[in-house]
């Protein structure tokens, strides 16, 4: 194991006030870490980003590299690790099914281990730390809406399992943790979240279409496009950690975090072809193994425990994201670049 950032840098005094701290973001240069980095710097706080970059994209964080108080810190969350944090998000994982199916043992153990690893280092610190845990917990759910005590319909031998599994296996250190050592854990289900800064290629649903569209190449559905997605834009989602993190002891979750707004994956087709003015049509494949046919969180917990409710409606949020996708592609054409590798 080793120390990091032993530069001499004041440690903080967390015996007085608990604002500012020092903030461990794990999987900060990812899609939601980025923002999360962003969002806790604008609230005075430091930040240390920890990423392998496997998935995550310096890109994402290079408006942060000059701010005071952000620093990088390239490491995989397999391997211990030991850093100066009071407060830690553990957001490292690949998301998305292709990132996460092209190495599925790595993905596994990324949840497994890297959820011990923040754990171990809570527990020595003393901290609070955050998992970013995910509505595929569900699986393909048999209750609907979902509430956090459904304890899911998950196919732990299937290909996505190697996600859902490490995820469910994350939650149950975490509780064990705080069962027996009293760590501060939060537990937070993430559902479905879409906006700027993800991946042109990365096979989620919302980037699919927008690149489909945004390129009038046809729309790729999986199955007949009547399972539903409720979708959440990320400046929500994030706003929902950060009222969660500065939650009580006793607030830990697991706690569901998504917009319970439903939409038709074939619905969702035909409003993002719209507002791109696409001349893309729409197209069926065959079904995805394991998709779930509905998802939909129940968020009255978040909505009691946290004040907390999503505001951005599909229509803003996919229109921020539209433009955000159209600026990357753009820029790939005029440097004659695959829109891909501009990210």
């Amino acid at each position: 194991m080793r120390k990091l950032f032993s530069d001499g840098s004041p440690s903080l005094d967390m015996s007085s006030e608990p604002f500012p701290r020092m903030v461990l973001v794990n999987g900060g240069a990812g899609f939601l870490g980025s923002h999360l980095c962003e969002r806790l710097l604008d609230a005075g706080h430091s930040v240390i980003c920890c990423d392998d970059f496997s998935t995550g994209r310096r890109e994402n964080i290079r408006h942060l590299l000059s701010k005071p108080g952000f620093r990088v810190m390239e490491h995989d969350v397999r391997d211990p690790y030991d850093v100066d944090a009071s407060l830690i998000f553990n957001f490292a994982s690949p998301a998305s099914p292709p990132d996460y199916q092209r190495d599925p043992v790595g993905t596994l153990l990324t949840g497994v281990l890297g959820a011990l690893n923040a754990l171990d280092l809570a527990r020595r610190n003393g901290a609070i730390v955050v998992q970013s845990s995910t509505s595929e917990v569900y699986g393909d759910p048999l209750q609907h809406p979902q509430q956090e005590s459904y304890c899911g319909n998950v196919n732990p031998i299937g290909p996505r399992g190697c996600y859902d599994e490490g995820k469910r296996c994350a939650e149950t250190l975490f509780f064990d943790y705080h069962r027996k050592y009293g760590v501060d854990i939060k537990v937070g289900r993430i559902f479905n979240t879409y906006g700027p800064r993800m991946r042109l290629d990365d096979g989620r649903v919302v980037s699919n279409f927008i690149v489909q569209a945004l390129q009038n190449q046809d729309m790729t559905i999986y199955g007949d496009g009547h399972q539903t997605r409720s979708l959440c834009y990320v400046d929500d989602l994030i706003e929902a950690f950060m009222r969660f993190s500065g939650a009580g002891t006793n607030c830990n979750g697991p706690i569901n975090l998504g917009n319970p707004v439903e939409i038709p994956v074939l619905q969702l087709a035909e409003l993002i072809r719209d507002l791109t003015n696409s001349r893309s049509r729409i197209v069926h494949l065959a079904a995805a193994v394991d998709d779930p046919k509905q998802r939909r969180p129940d968020i009255s917990r978040a909505a009691e425990e946290l004040g907390w409710q999503p505001r951005v409606s599909l229509r803003d949020g996919l229109e921020k994201t539209i433009r955000y996708f159209d600026a990357v592609i753009g820029q790939a054409a005029t440097e004659g670049r695959e829109p891909a590798e501009a990210l």
